[in-house]
């Protein structure tokens, strides 16, 4: 089994960054893709970024040239830094992991997932 804890969300205003951290523990050497994904109430849970272990990525439109997601292996680590955020951005922001090698952008395809973390951006 796979454990998965995020962190470092907060409240920031339009034009600022964070770095989402995500750390797997447990089962970490069953896992290859891990992902950030965020939900805004009201909506359905949508991909931001995911990235394999040998760093096949895939980023959402919406935040291309903006967000950087990278992971470190030795750490079961995955980070989201998040540059020129916008209001359109506040959403709770979950991480994701599953056995697969794809950069899927269905998360009904990750079998494990975070507690989620919430990211507020004001205008």
């Amino acid at each position: 089994q796979v454990q998965l804890v995020e962190s470092g969300g907060g409240l920031v205003q339009a034009g600022g960054s964070l770095r989402l951290s995500c750390a797997a523990s447990g089962s970490i050497f069953s896992i290859d893709v891990m992902a950030w994904f965020r939900r805004a109430p009201g909506k359905q849970r949508d991909l931001v970024a995911a990235i394999t272990r040998a760093e096949a990525i895939n980023y959402a439109g919406s935040v291309k040239g903006r967000f950087t997601i990278s992971r470190d292996n030795a750490k079961n680590t995955v980070y989201l830094q998040m540059n020129s955020l916008e209001p359109e951005d506040t959403a709770v922001y979950y991480c994701a992991a599953d056995p697969s090698s794809y950069v899927d952008s269905r998360s009904t395809m990750y079998d494990y997932w975070g507690q989620g973390t919430q990211v507020t951006v004001s205008s």
